[in-house]
């Protein structure tokens, strides 16, 4: 009975080892597309009121849960049975993250014009203001689920030939860091400024290192939120060009010969921009039927 006993702490102790192992390999595999999932979820998590933005960032840290906790029983299950599901999970994921890249380039270039006879609203009641702020939320948490698919397929991918529960415990710990560590520091980006403030109010000298940090922080988060408007942006395309590139083979040997990331970010705009196309093409139709449809 004690020899089994031991015998089972042993292969809890090995299996442990096995998991720490493959997780730093896991890791390092998507690492990447973890840098670009908290530059893509910064700029989704700016712009709200100071008072709102934890309130906020915490609704969409629990939709990236609950996208964690959907996704990850299904890729086991559909790797184990419908692998081929996994792909086109992915291509479906691409053409999304590619179509939102593009669509805020173009948006960039040519600015939605209102109608005349539409204004934009400045003061806002507290209904209009949480309105807004779930559609940025829900915006977020799709995102959020596209990216968290291909960390989990990707992380899926470095231990497929080992054992369940290898799996099992490597891709949750991935899973998990992309959860909490992405959004704890997505939480310190938004909350710079109040950081900033307080050091500057520590001691109320001028000449203290606490007033010259806490100044610095405070002038550079306008900065580092408008520079991650547009690292958003490129990750977005980076990312879904990756998806087609490693997904779609003609793709890959057509751009084999360019840097890899330089094909991925062609690979991205490219058919980011022919979705963009289809879909401005069917509003106009649309609008064209029914002219009174917003």
């Amino acid at each position: 009975m004690a020899s089994g006993f031991f015998a089972l702490l042993d292969d809890i102790a090995s299996l442990m080892d096995d998991v720490g192992a493959m997780s730093k390999i896991a890791g390092k595999k998507t690492a990447g597309i973890l840098g670009d999932d908290l530059a893509v979820n910064a700029e989704k998590a700016s712009g709200f009121l100071s008072s709102r933005e934890i309130p906020v960032l915490w609704a969409i840290s629990k939709g990236s849960l609950l996208n964690k906790l959907i996704i990850l029983p299904l890729a086991f299950l559909l790797s184990a049975f419908v692998p081929l599901a996994i792909t086109i999970a992915l291509l479906l994921g691409g053409f999304y993250l590619a179509y939102e890249g593009a669509e805020k380039i173009y948006e960039f270039f040519v600015p939605h014009q209102f109608p005349k006879s539409e204004k934009v609203k400045t003061n806002l009641s507290k209904e209009e203001i949480l309105s807004l702020e779930k559609g940025k939320i829900k915006s977020a948490v799709v995102t959020d689920f596209i990216l968290s698919i291909e960390i989990v397929i990707i992380a899926l991918g470095t231990v497929v030939k080992e054992p369940i529960w290898t799996q099992v415990f490597v891709v949750s710990i991935i899973a998990l860091v992309a959860t909490v560590g992405v959004y704890g520091i997505v939480a310190m980006i938004v909350r710079m400024d109040d950081l900033g403030l307080k050091l500057i109010k520590f001691n109320g000298e001028e000449s203290s290192l606490s007033y010259t940090i806490g100044k610095f922080l405070v002038a550079a988060l306008p900065v580092v939120i408008k520079s991650l408007s547009v690292i958003g942006t490129v990750a977005l395309i980076l990312v879904a060009g990756g998806i087609f590139v490693h997904n779609l083979e003609f793709l890959h040997d057509w751009l084999h010969a360019l840097p890899a990331i330089l094909g991925e970010f062609i690979a991205g705009l490219l058919i980011g921009g022919i979705c963009l196309l289809g879909v401005l093409v069917i509003k106009k139709i649309w609008k064209a039927i029914k002219p009174d449809a917003e």
